[in-house]
């Protein structure tokens, strides 16, 4: 698959920018801070509907304007899709698929396939879980779109558990309370179940592959890996009983991978129960996938604190190719490869991990590139240029 035209209306700095592409490499080229970034941003926004630089819409509208609209053209084989996006202020978005009707925005999710490399992945390593969880999190709506829903369910769950807990802290929880708590448990804990095994089973399909990218971006002398720790065996021993340990990610989860979702429920379950005084003293659910961790590992150590920053860049570069490598893994059994995005990422790297990281992504059907200067970018990604300058494109070659 690859992006053939890219629209925005009153989108971040541009009023009006059209961006013809192909498939192969582009790079565009141009000063900082003159909208390149915006220009990938928007791409990505179709394929996750959410942004890599801002975890609200209101930054993408351009300043004094109610809606933004992004209206793409993709080709895959001999079909050909257009996808608008209409990004409200104040209300909900709106999607369109081959300008027939309106539709909720997350019934494009799957459409447009990226995967988007930018110096915010440090965060990946060096920042707090909610990132790690928002990587596994929006990798598995690119491969299926429906847990969308899962998500959207599971956060609206906890939304209403949470405020429960909450009044019950502020001394207003009585029996019927308690009545309540106990349907949202049950809620919840299938919601969370449902999430909890997607992301289990995602993770299994990640690692061989976070750890060959890591190989090949480097020597190879230590091993790249990542380990979910779900914060039901925190409270839970091996056989569903109550646990010594805190309400923290425990142990791994490679063993609750072995059970179905109707099994995690229960888990949930027993787990809530375990943890319901600690939760009404503190007034905030304790357990469930929103406190869960993937803790990347490298070679013996956690990743984290004790990578170098060369290894942490590594790090970060080999959870995105993991993830493209898995979106083609699908592709070849009818999914879509994905565009692959790298957002000023070079002048971040030294020279040996550009050439490397140039050659392994030289191959894909669709490469796009933003860089300050064409010195930045590898031999290795000779490819089409184009220039972007203030408010719009100037020139392509």
């Amino acid at each position: 698959m690859y992006l053939e035209h890219l629209s925005l209306t009153d989108f971040r700095s541009y009023a009006q920018v059209d961006l013809k592409l192909g498939p192969g490499v582009t790079v565009l080229v141009g000063s900082n801070g003159i909208g390149k970034t915006n220009l990938m941003e928007a791409i990505g926004y179709l394929a996750t509907l959410s942004s890599h630089r801002v975890s609200t819409d209101a930054p993408l509208l351009r300043f004094g304007t109610e809606r933004a609209m992004i209206r793409a053209k993709l080709v895959r084989g001999e079909q050909s899709t257009v996808i608008e996006l209409e990004i409200n202020s104040g209300r909900a978005n709106r999607g369109r698929i081959n300008r027939s009707n309106p539709v909720r925005a997350r019934d494009i999710l799957g459409i447009c396939q990226t995967v988007l490399f930018a110096p915010e992945d440090l965060a990946l390593v060096k920042g707090d879980p909610s990132n790690r969880r928002r990587f596994l999190d929006e990798l598995l709506v690119s491969l299926v779109p429906r847990h969308a829903a899962t998500r959207s369910d599971y956060d609206r769950v906890l939304k209403q558990r949470n405020a429960l807990l909450k009044s019950a802290r502020a001394g207003k929880f009585t029996a019927g309370h308690e009545a309540t708590l106990d349907v949202w448990d049950q809620h919840m804990a299938r919601a969370g179940a449902e999430l909890l095994h997607a992301r289990l089973e995602l993770v299994e399909r990640l690692r061989p592959h976070l750890n060959s990218a890591y190989a090949q971006l480097t020597d190879g002398s230590k091993d790249a890996g990542a380990v979910y720790r779900s914060t039901i065996r925190g409270v839970l021993d091996d056989d569903g009983g109550p646990a010594d340990q805190g309400t923290e990610p425990s142990a791994s989860g490679d063993d609750l991978r072995l059970l179905s979702v109707d099994e995690l429920t229960e888990r949930y379950i027993q787990a809530f129960a375990a943890s319901r005084k600690k939760e009404l003293e503190r007034g905030i659910s304790l357990v469930g996938p929103h406190r869960d961790e993937l803790e990347l590992v490298l070679g013996q150590a956690p990743a984290k604190g004790y990578a170098s920053h060369g290894e942490t860049w590594s790090m970060c570069l080999s959870l995105r190719l993991a993830s493209y490598y898995v979106m083609l893994d699908d592709a070849r059994t009818g999914g879509t490869a994905p565009i692959l995005i790298l957002d000023d990422v070079f002048a971040e790297l030294d020279v040996q991990r550009r050439r490397k990281l140039a050659a392994i992504v030289a191959r894909a059907e669709q490469v796009l590139v933003t860089a300050a200067v064409d010195a930045d970018i590898p031999e290795e990604l000779a490819g089409r240029r184009v220039t972007v300058v203030p408010g719009g494109i100037d020139g392509e070659g």
